[in-house]
């Protein structure tokens, strides 16, 4: 039997309370003794928390590997706290047939720095017209279906795959845009957009479609999730399918909550995304459905592209962003300091409430549970720095923030993939004896 990794002098995230942590074999374990220890991981004074889990990850293998890897993408989400991220099928194939998920999954144990779970395509292709062969999607590891940035225009085709999904028991992941509507659109449909002479996508090419498909969840009994809303409009809809009792749940990304529109500026084609950047009105809509709990989770939408796909003018650029090494650090400072939600909530956003989403085994920080975990430091101050990134991409919005909050280890199946040098990690033999 291996020996014992133990995590010494950590707080739990919950209580505050100072605790020890043993892992063997990928689980927790009974609290040990330093003297049943064959490594000591010194976490004192940093809270310990079950390892973050992002449902939208965009990992481009295969097909992408110039923007991103499974290798790089898991390497940066270990960096963020993650240990493990949901990815979406927009590859080259599309994941649409159960031999392409295995293959994600094997690729992911093999070089992977955190659990990935495949997302495979709503229809074939991504085309929205035939739809995917559910069953076996999921009997070949998939944890959802969806035609990421492909929205399904048909509504008879998301009523169709909506109850083949519920019989194949995964929910559906919903890019809400009506395509008439948000047809040509490089940004938010606004002043920003009228004096850079872009043309706009209106608030209602996303909410229209999240009316919809709360409606046609509600009418087949599946299960809807709402990628990355972005407007007041839609969180309205959201919130009334809610107090209805109609299914479904969503989720929204750091920038939605950070930036407005104006990030644009003249022409920053790191500001390109979709959804696009909002209103201010719009982003203080998101903030309010995080703080009241319409919005069920959190996500990063990381989106790797290269530098020069971003140099391109900016109607010719890619959408997208990366997330993943600063979605927790975001959280902290823009909804934790400025006091719109606790930190125990905040957590649960990136924690609990993605599991539960998607199904996902919980981690209660109990015997054995997976020693899927994150030790941060919800203080600590830092600059964002897109060179020192372990994804390939460098896309963000965000260089030169000063942020505070960061993960400074993370452990995922017990195996130590992320860890900061501020981190003291030694043989049980050397650590120094507990203080009394």
């Amino acid at each position: 039997m291996r020996p014992i990794t133990l995590i010494r002098g950590a707080r739990h995230w919950r209580t505050g309370e100072r605790m020890d942590l043993g892992l063997r074999e990928g689980r927790i374990v009974e609290q040990p003794g330093l003297r049943e220890a064959g490594s000591v991981i010194d976490a004192d004074g940093l809270l310990l928390a079950p390892g973050l889990v992002d449902l939208h990850t965009h990992l481009r293998e295969p097909g992408g590997s110039v923007q991103e890897t499974i290798a790089t993408g898991t390497h940066a989400a270990a960096a963020g706290g993650f240990t493990s991220v949901c990815c979406m099928p927009n590859t080259n194939p599309v994941l649409d047939q159960a031999v392409q998920i295995e293959w994600v999954r094997e690729r992911a144990a093999a070089v992977g720095h955190c659990r990935v779970h495949p997302i495979g395509a709503l229809t074939v292709g991504q085309q929205g017209a035939q739809l995917a062969p559910a069953l076996a999607l999921r009997r070949a590891g998939a944890v959802a279906l969806s035609d990421d940035g492909h929205p399904v225009a048909s509504a008879a085709i998301m009523r169709r795959a909506l109850e083949y999904a519920r019989h194949a028991g995964l929910p559906v992941v919903a890019h809400e845009e009506d395509p008439t509507l948000a047809a040509g659109g490089q940004m938010h449909e606004g002043p920003t957009a009228t004096r850079l002479g872009l043309r706009g996508m209106p608030d209602a090419a996303e909410s229209v479609m999240v009316r919809r498909d709360v409606e046609l969840a509600a009418l087949t009994g599946g299960r809807v999730h709402l990628a990355h809303l972005s407007c007041a409009a839609s969180l309205a809809a959201l919130r009334d399918a809610k107090a209805r009792g109609l299914a479904g749940t969503g989720e929204t990304c750091p920038h939605y909550w950070t930036l407005t529109d104006a990030a644009v500026g003249e022409y920053e084609t790191n500001a390109k995304m979709n959804p696009p950047l909002r209103s201010e009105t719009d982003r203080a809509a998101v903030i309010a459905a995080i703080a009241d709990g319409t919005l069920d989770c959190l996500a990063t939408d990381h989106a790797p592209h290269t530098a020069d796909d971003k140099r391109a003018p900016f109607d010719q650029a890619p959408f997208g962003i990366v997330g993943l090494e600063t979605a927790l650090a975001l959280t902290l400072t823009f909804l934790v300091k400025p006091g719109h939600i606790p930190l125990t909530r905040a957590l649960e956003l990136w924690t609990d409430e993605p599991r539960r989403v998607f199904g996902l085994r919980p981690v209660r920080l109990e015997p054995g549970d997976p020693a899927d975990l994150v030790l941060l430091d919800p203080e600590a101050e830092w600059t964002v720095e897109p060179a020192r990134f372990q994804s390939k991409g460098r896309n963000t919005p965000f260089a030169g923030w000063k942020l505070t909050g960061r993960a400074l280890a993370t452990v995922c199946g017990g195996r130590l993939t992320h860890v900061d040098p501020r981190v003291r990690v030694v043989r049980a033999r050397d650590a120094a004896p507990p203080a009394p």
